[in-house]
């Protein structure tokens, strides 16, 4: 696979990358909802890095896996799922390391000394 370089690729050049038909890409479109490339002006689909990383990811599952469609749009989807409730996990770990700073720093204040927030 070459290194993308360039933001926006065509239908043509994807297709290429995969060495499928234009046919099969728009297939995939209509099969996962996710896929979905903007359209410019002239009504061409425009992939971006983002859109070719999702194709390659469908391939990899139906092609090489051997994934059935509706599997591989599940698989997906859950990854999807997955991804954001990592990211709550990570945004609830953040607050609470803040918390226990702040009591940190309020600790080693000591008692009756402003805390972090008092002294600003």
């Amino acid at each position: 696979m070459e290194e993308l370089t360039k933001r926006y690729y065509g239908i043509r050049e994807v297709a290429d990358m995969f060495g499928v038909n234009i046919s099969k890409l728009r297939f995939y479109e209509k099969e996962f909802p996710m896929l979905s490339p903007r359209k410019n002006r002239s009504g061409d689909r425009i992939y971006t890095k983002e859109d070719i990383a999702l194709v390659r990811n469908i391939f990899e599952l139906v092609e090489e896996k051997g994934f059935t469609l509706e599997g591989a749009r599940q698989h997906l989807k859950g990854r999807s799922s997955r991804q954001s409730e990592a990211r709550r996990i990570m945004e609830r770990m953040k607050e609470i390391r803040k918390f226990l700073v702040d009591a940190r720093d309020s600790l080693e204040a000591g008692p009756g000394s402003p805390t972090p927030d008092e002294a600003a």
